[in-house]
């Protein structure tokens, strides 16, 4: 099954910054995504966390038949890019 990768927002909510943090560090490693950018606010007695994660994560090739390193990213309408 593909999953749809062009959501790039994710939501947190822990009572204790500590389980906010378990919380995150546990979607990471079950995702394998990284977190682009985070805000974390005190919302009432719970601290809250909207999160940005890269759509699609960077892909550095290797070298191609010249020897020349290329990169490679998916860009916003889900195609891949090879800088050349």
């Amino acid at each position: 099954m593909i999953k749809d990768n062009k959501q790039n927002l994710q939501f947190f909510e822990s009572r204790s910054m500590r389980s906010l943090y378990d919380a995150m560090e546990s979607w990471q490693q079950e995702n394998q995504k990284r977190l682009l950018a985070v805000n974390i606010q005190k919302d009432g007695d719970s601290f809250c966390c909207i999160a940005l994660t890269n759509p699609s994560e960077v892909v550095i090739t290797g070298p191609d038949h010249t020897g020349t390193w290329r990169q490679a990213h998916v860009t916003q309408f889900g195609y891949l890019h090879v800088k050349s």
